[in-house]
């Protein structure tokens, strides 16, 4: 496997996005992976690598410009919102990333997915709401509100939402309304809960299960195994 920095310009930011590329000769199918609160950390990283270890390039992206992160509630609430509280510069963040990599010679523009984790998995249902030219949209413990005031086009991934059915980030509300809005839609769609599981439980430092984030390894690996099934039904590999 091969890695590098790719810079993408966007509205005054430089996103620093991790690619690594699998073996052997591309184009390939390409995964681009959208990450928690905190900022591009290991926990995404770990997922492109592994990505790469079956065929795919995993991109780990950099939301925030200059793969800034935080080390604290408050730092990560400080990068995040600027973002989730402006849906309409999120949307176009997200589109100046898959249209970068979409004209990137590396990648199969025609075989492209996004995930993401946590405000990541916002991001990734976001990008199919968006109407982007990919495949598959996954989320992982992901916030799940929809956005005001923005238009609606055609929406034309494949979406798969894995949610903790105890996480008090995406209550049952929520989780009924994201299914209401994909069905009106006209979206494919798949929603898989997972008992007793919470906010991050694909995190291995998640562990402040009272505060509704923790690590389940269950729901981890099973969740794994649906999105290599799902990458494969809709992009091969």
């Amino acid at each position: 496997m091969t890695e590098l920095i790719v810079d993408v310009a966007h509205d005054g930011a430089t996103l620093k996005n991790l690619v690594v590329l699998p073996e052997g000769t591309g184009p390939h199918p390409a995964v681009l992976i959208y990450h928690q609160w905190s900022g591009r950390s290991p926990h995404e990283e770990g997922a492109a690598r592994a990505l790469a270890g079956l065929g795919y390039i995993g991109i780990a992206c950099d939301l925030y410009g200059d793969a800034k992160r935080g080390t604290t509630q408050e730092e990560n609430t400080a990068l995040m919102m600027p973002l989730k509280d402006d849906r309409a510069k999120l949307r176009g963040r997200l589109l100046s990333l898959v249209n970068a990599f979409a004209a990137h010679d590396a990648v199969d523009a025609d075989r492209m997915a996004v995930m993401g984790y946590c405000f990541g998995g916002l991001c990734a249902i976001d990008t199919a709401r968006a109407g982007a030219r990919v495949k598959a949209s996954i989320s992982f413990h992901g916030l799940l509100g929809a956005p005001e005031g923005l238009d609606e086009p055609q929406i034309h991934s494949s979406v798969a939402i894995h949610h903790g059915w105890d996480d008090p980030m995406a209550p049952p509300e929520h989780v009924e309304a994201v299914a209401k809005e994909l069905s009106a839609r006209g979206a494919d769609w798949t929603l898989t809960a997972y008992g007793h599981a919470v906010h991050s439980f694909t995190n291995r430092d998640a562990n402040a299960k009272a505060d509704g984030m923790a690590y389940d390894a269950r729901a981890d690996a099973r969740s794994w195994r649906a999105l290599t099934a799902f990458l494969s039904e809709h992009i091969g590999s």
